[in-house]
């Protein structure tokens, strides 16, 4: 984790949203949401199904026209600037676009078009781009002879051909296997070693425990938590977790669980033990030997977890 940067002033900010406002069928889908970006930091937005963040992030590219609320993203106020300060920011889409008649090379030449790129300024990138991605041996494959991990870097190359400085990343890692999510944290890693800004969208707690200068929380819209990754859960998460699952779990916590944990949670067949001295749990735990148990420092999916509840949500 790079050290944090000092408390910025306006110029140091390349995202500011205040007061942020959208509404469907009646209901708040973003319902005051304020945060800012400062430049050269990667921001994670965490939340929930339905939580608002694809809203948020179209709102601050000027795709979904907000009902309220100011919005100002590489110095250009949106909506009333997008089309200026797009030009100079890059999306990695939660889904592929590519274009399968197209190479790999030239789907980057085509894309670089719709920024008004000269082919030759495009073309003098390639090798670069390609390589950043881990694809020059693929340059004039087509993209159905890409794997998926593939497909993934291509996108995040394509989101570089205008070499912008703040780049939206709406799930990159979704659907990838743990080589894959590895490889695309390394770029991610290296961008932002470059001074690029980067607001990230993700549902690994541990690819914002990684990335992440800071992240907020949100839910049904609104702002519940914001900070260091580390310092949210000091804050609101005792430092140790003990999991206990097996038969009989529910009967542990129920007969002495509640009366050692500083906090207890139930799911399913696991308990999970919050403290801040694990050794009297496990020391209880001894008289159940049937029952098995993992001890670990406490993460960001606690947090995320205790915030946000364990209860399921439906798809938006």
């Amino acid at each position: 984790m790079r050290a944090a940067a000092a408390t910025p002033s306006f110029a140091d900010e390349a995202l500011f949203v205040q007061q942020l406002r959208k509404h469907y069928g009646g209901a708040a889908v973003v319902d005051g949401l304020s945060f800012s970006i400062r430049r050269g930091e990667c921001y994670a937005l965490l939340g929930p199904n339905g939580a608002g963040k694809t809203t948020t992030l179209r709102c601050c590219l000027g795709l979904t026209q907000p009902d309220g609320g100011a919005i100002r993203l590489v110095g250009e106020p949106v909506p009333g600037q997008a089309r200026r300060a797009r030009i100079r920011v890059g999306v990695v889409p939660q889904m592929d676009s590519l274009d399968p008649d197209f190479t790999v090379a030239e789907n980057l030449l085509v894309y670089g078009r719709y920024y008004g790129l000269a082919d030759r300024y495009v073309a003098e990138r390639l090798p670069a781009l390609l390589e950043f991605a881990s694809l020059a041996h693929k340059r004039d494959a087509r993209i159905g002879e890409l794997s998926g991990g593939m497909k993934r870097r291509l996108t995040l190359a394509r989101a570089l051909v205008n070499d912008p400085e703040f780049i939206f990343m709406d799930e990159p890692t979704t659907g990838l296997d743990p080589q894959a999510r590895h490889l695309i944290w390394d770029r991610l890693k290296q961008l932002l070693a470059r001074g690029k800004t980067i607001l990230l969208t993700t549902h690994f707690m541990d690819e914002a425990e990684r990335l992440a200068d800071r992240l907020a929380v949100i839910d049904h819209g609104r702002m519940i938590a914001e900070g260091a990754p580390h310092a949210l859960i000091a804050a609101h998460i005792e430092p140790q977790v003990i999991e206990i699952f097996g038969d009989g779990a529910r009967d542990w916590a129920d007969s002495t669980g509640r009366h050692l944990a500083a906090r207890l949670e139930v799911t399913g067949d696991t308990v999970f033990c919050y403290s801040t001295d694990p050794s009297t749990v496990m020391q209880a735990l001894e008289a159940w030997p049937a029952l098995r148990y993992l001890h670990r420092p406490a993460n960001l999916e606690d947090l995320f977890l205790k915030l946000t509840g364990r209860e399921m949500r439906a798809e938006s």
